[in-house]
């Protein structure tokens, strides 16, 4: 039973495989008709050109009499002696062959190339489409450097399989069955050789595959490991060089290069013994059939020119088997690749949307009701959260590290669902409302801004698209950023380099402000914006949330007690449950978490004083 499933679950990754290259290549069946027409062309001449030789051997130097159907063509020059017409009409069509071979090769690389660069692409978008719409709990568990390898490696292994070995298998098939026939008429024991020594070597790949595609499927573990690794330190690059910590990084890319080199010699193993052990079999089958050939040659039953004729086609009918045989670690790296695209296809980590969702505008009502969450089993974060937020009030969040904080935030927009509970907005589940409906309604103001490679007016556009220039000014202003940014060099055309390192954190968080100001959304979430900034750039992004909060529903996690003190509720987490409720001078007077906090954080007397 193992062996069958084993058997079963192989013929499944086979299918696949070749399921989604069928796919990826339909859209292109045009193309590939060409192609595959040129190929034919490509096969056909192969099959044409012994026969000039054979021409010249036995109708040209030799007195043999050519078959009766091409004698009947060849009669006209044969009857009169002119054997040099006969001659200059082989060299002739030696060139003729050539040509046609070089413009059918020519057309089939084209349109090969044009294939697969656009597979390439589709796949490439495919993935990468799927990936923007899975939620954050695949993230959480899955290395972006890895995500990154597969979007790039994997997907240009499989656009050359796809491009050129799929029609190359197609050809090899039908060049072998158009070279059986032909050599079956011309001496069908020699040709029984040739297919007796087939199924072996096909047979002795079929062993050699298995070895393969796990060898591969380890270096490209490893590779992808590289790029993980090397991602993380170019995206850290400031810290790595602040800490002086370069010799680590250098060691830990040489750790998995080390491991990198030692699959992949390990899989040169495998992969190098197969080809030389395929060599010997078709050389000895070669050997065999020179020496019989010499026999019949000399006991007159074949002529030289039709030996020389099967042992070019015996040579070009092992090339395609050899091929085929060869093939065995393209297919592999292949089925891996795949194996790992489909990794990223079929993750269910989507969120589901209902068949018909909810559109409709926000007014800014946000109600918890008896919410949990855990972002594993063992580990509850949330249990049993429940309040309710009125529109346009300003809620603060507030709690000990590790509370509950963060993803009470990340649950309001659907960056994850709840495992129990509901979380309602305008009294709708938020699971009801179309994704792309209710995250347009949230605008986000995080603790550290980030901004991407481009320049300033498309980091503030980023918020809404088709924002008019007028519109990014405006939202500056309003943001206090139009200062600074109209004293850079280009203004709102200035760039800003990765991750908007070249500005300031007090600069970061007002670009990000005028990004939410853009958006104008009932609901405003806030992950305490002024934690990391000096006094001056704090006043500066205080102002400009003060302008933004005005007629929205506003929650904001806040370290600084100070900056909620005007909150019209505030909310206090702790082991993942409300602990308290109410505003600033309420909890303060009740004397529990939240007044606790507050004296640590000003080192006051007791809260009752400070009434």
């Amino acid at each position: 039973m193992d062996g069958v499933a084993m058997q079963d679950e192989h013929n499944e990754k086979g299918q696949g495989m070749m399921g989604l290259i069928r796919e990826l290549l339909h859209p292109y069946r045009g193309s590939l008709i060409i192609i595959f027409a040129a190929m034919l062309v490509q096969s056909t001449m192969t099959l044409a050109a012994p026969w000039p030789l054979k021409i010249i051997l036995d109708n040209v130097v030799g007195d043999h009499k050519p078959a009766p159907w091409f004698g009947a063509l060849l009669k006209p020059l044969l009857a009169h002696g002119q054997r040099m017409h006969l001659a200059a009409l082989a060299a002739l069509a030696v060139v003729c062959i050539a040509l046609l071979n070089a413009g059918a090769s020519y057309v089939a690389n084209y349109f090969t190339e044009s294939v697969g660069q656009w597979v390439a692409n589709d796949l490439r978008m495919r993935t990468y489409h799927h990936l923007q719409y899975l939620s954050l709990r695949y993230y959480d568990s899955h290395q972006s450097g890895v995500l990154l390898s597969t979007i790039t490696a994997d997907v240009l292994t499989i656009q050359n399989f796809a491009s050129s070995a799929t029609l190359g298998i197609v050809v090899d098939m039908f060049t072998i069955l158009g070279m059986l026939v032909v050599m079956f008429c011309m001496n069908w024991d020699f040709t029984l050789i040739a297919v007796a020594v087939t199924p072996l070597m096909l047979l002795l790949a079929s062993r050699f595959k298995k070895a393969v595609k796990k060898s591969t499927h380890e270096v490209r573990k490893q590779q992808s490991n590289i790029v993980a690794v090397v991602q993380q330190d170019l995206e850290s690059i400031r810290v790595v060089k602040a800490f002086g910590r370069q010799e680590l990084e250098q060691e830990a890319l040489a750790a998995v290069s080390r491991a990198t080199v030692a699959a992949a010699l390990k899989a040169r193993e495998v992969k190098a013994l197969l080809s030389p052990i395929v060599t010997v079999i078709v050389s000895c089958c070669v050997a065999f059939v020179l020496w019989r050939g010499s026999l019949l040659i000399l006991a007159g039953g074949m002529t030289a020119g039709e030996l020389t004729v099967f042992l070019s086609y015996l040579a070009s009918f092992f090339k395609p088997v050899k091929d085929l045989a060869s093939m065995n670690n393209s297919i592999a790296q292949t089925a891996v690749a795949v194996e790992r695209i489909r990794t990223i296809l079929d993750a269910d980590a989507i969120l589901a949307e209902r068949p018909d969702p909810s559109e409709q505008a926000i007014r800014g009502e946000i109600v918890f009701d008896h919410v949990a969450f855990a972002y594993d089993a063992n580990s509850p974060v949330l249990r049993d959260v429940s309040f309710t937020v009125k529109p346009g009030q300003m809620v603060g969040v507030v709690g000990p590290t590790g509370g509950g904080k963060s993803t009470i935030m990340s649950l309001i927009p659907r960056f994850y669902d709840p495992i129990a509970g509901t979380i309602r907005i305008d009294g709708i589940d938020v699971r009801d409302y179309q994704l792309k409906a209710l995250r347009d309604q949230i605008g986000y103001v995080l603790q550290e801004t980030v901004l991407f490679r481009g320049t300033v007016r498309e980091n503030i556009a980023y918020g809404r698209a088709g924002a008019t220039e007028e519109e990014i000014i405006e939202a500056a202003k309003l943001a206090n950023a139009d200062e600074f940014i109209s004293r850079m060099p280009d203004g709102y055309q200035t760039m800003v380099g990765d991750r908007g390192d070249t500005l300031s954190g007090g600069q970061r968080q007002r670009i990000g402000i005028a990004r939410a100001i853009i958006r104008n959304n009932p609901i405003l979430i806030l992950d305490e914006p002024t934690a990391a900034l000096d006094t001056e750039s704090e006043r500066l992004v205080i102002e400009a949330l003060e302008r933004l909060m005005k007629g929205r529903t506003v929650l904001t996690i806040a370290h600084r007690l100070s900056t909620i003190r005007d909150a019209d509720s505030i909310i206090v987490l702790k082991d993942g449950m409300v602990a308290e409720q109410g505003t600033h001078s309420q909890l303060l007077a009740l004397g529990g978490t939240y007044a606790e906090l507050y004296n640590i954080q000003f080192e006051t007397a007791p809260a009752k004083a400070v009434l």
